[in-house]
Parts: C-alpha cells; structure tokens; sequence
C-alpha cells in the first residue's frame, strides 16, 4: 500500500508564493514518474507539471516560468513552487506519482494524493 500526503495549499494574494510538497510513503521500491494536476470547479483535472526520474521536467503553458517542480529522492518527495500567483491558479492540487512497489515486477501502479487547496485573491 502506498499512499501519497500533499502539504502547503492556502490562501494567498496575487503576485504570492506558495510552496506545495507530497511525500510518499508505503510499499515502494521505485518511483517513476511524479506530477502535480489540478482541478478548478467546474473543470476537468488538467496536469500543472511533471518531473521524471531522470529530473526531466514538464509543464503546462500557462505556468512555464512561474512554477517550478523538484523532488527528492531519498525523501520519496515531490515540491511545487508556485511564484507570481494568479486567481486562475485557484484549484485543487493533487500530487501524482507512477510507483513500482516489488523489485521482482516491473509493473508500477498510479497514485493520488487526497488534494490541497490552493486559492489566490486578487
């Protein structure tokens, strides 16, 4: 079993910064892939931005040169730093993570974290 905790969402002013972490813990043996998605009401859930194994990262247009993710990886943790926050940032953020939890398998599962509400006020 694996789960996923997702920390630092809050409310802030546009022009802020906030900082959000996932830490994974359980049944791991590698990660993989790990991303941040988000979801405003009323939205689908769209993907903020990713990072591979490998430190290849990946971004969604609308917050290439505002955020930025890291992990590291002998904290199983992924972070978001979100800078020059916008009111169409407002959302739930949740943490995403391709996990292999037996050496003996090459097959990985998909987790979730529970979600961080981030919401920015003009």
């Amino acid at each position: 079993q694996v789960q996923l905790v997702e920390s630092g969402g809050g409310l802030v002013q546009a022009g802020g910064s906030l900082r959000l972490s996932c830490a994974a813990s359980g049944s791991i043996f590698r990660i993989n892939a790990m991303g941040w998605y988000r979801q405003a009401p009323g939205k689908q859930r769209e993907l903020v931005a990713a990072i591979t194994s490998g430190g290849n990262t990946d971004y969604a247009d609308s917050v290439k040169g505002r955020f930025a993710i890291s992990r590291d990886s002998a904290k199983n943790t992924v972070y978001l730093q979100m800078n020059s926050l916008k009111p169409e940032d407002t959302a739930v953020y949740y943490c995403n993570a391709d996990i292999r939890s037996r050496p003996w398998s090459s097959s990985s599962q998909n987790y979730w974290g529970q979600g961080t509400q981030v919401t920015v006020s003009p």
